[in-house]
């Protein structure tokens, strides 16, 4: 046996992908600890990276790797839940902003919704690809179920799900920075509904408010697009 057959065989393991998993992502948190908290060292794009290298190298597939990493993928759920516990915390301003965060979930969806419809014809792209990306800015299993509820393709929505996660937590602060929004409510608020659980933790790591207003926005916009995306999209999908 070669030393990659070896090597593939080992992370086919049942805990190899959790082991590599955790790994990666702690040589994301190293580097984005040396390089000053850098955008671009975000520690889950440097894990998906180093993942996705790893795997194309040694041939692995990705049924293989899953099957060790699906403990990583149950503790998210638990993960989701524990938001709620920084926006208990801040329950009081919650409710003094109550009105306007309604209004901007529900602006904001809809914008994230004809938006992503609208461009993606514009590049002429076929319909299916253009449903796939309308439930963008919801979490990947969200994204799933809606796509395919209006003929979208379940794997690229989660594909262009997470992508938008990744990107929202590397350029989304500088952007809300180079544009003067230094609320921690308005930019977890943004955070949340365009890069929903990435951003999130991301958000986590700037302040207490900010990342439980980002919590809360990301279930409202699961929420606001589950509600709009099926008539917007029987409206401009044509």
């Amino acid at each position: 046996m070669s030393v990659l057959e070896s090597l593939r065989e080992t992370l086919a393991g049942p805990l190899a992908g959790v082991v590599m998993t955790l790994g990666a992502y702690e040589v994301g948190r190293w580097l984005q600890r040396r390089t000053g908290g850098h955008a671009l060292a975000q520690p889950v794009l440097v894990a998906i990276v180093l993942v996705g290298a790893v795997l194309l190298l040694t041939g692995t597939s990705y049924d293989d790797y899953l099957s060790g990493a699906s403990l990583i993928a149950f503790l998210l759920g638990p993960a989701t839940v524990a938001l709620a516990l920084p926006l208990h915390r801040e329950m009081a301003r919650v409710r003094r902003a109550a009105p306007a965060v309604l209004c901007a979930v529900a602006a904001g969806a809809v914008t994230s919704v004809v938006t992503a419809i609208l461009v993606t014809q514009l590049l002429g792209a076929p319909q299916e690809v253009a449903a796939a990306a309308s439930a963008k800015a919801t979490t990947t299993p969200v994204a799933i179920a809606l796509s395919a509820e209006v003929g979208g393709i379940p794997a690229l929505a989660a594909v262009l799900a997470i992508t938008a996660g990744i990107m929202g937590a590397v350029a989304a602060p500088a952007l809300l920075t180079l544009l003067r929004i230094r609320d921690a409510r308005a930019r977890g608020l943004a955070m949340g509904a365009v890069s929903h659980g990435i951003g999130t933790s991301r958000s986590l790591a700037e302040g207490r408010t900010e990342g439980a207003f980002s919590g809360l926005s990301m279930g409202l916009t699961a929420l606001a697009t589950a509600a709009v995306l099926p008539p917007l999209a029987g409206l401009l999908l044509r």
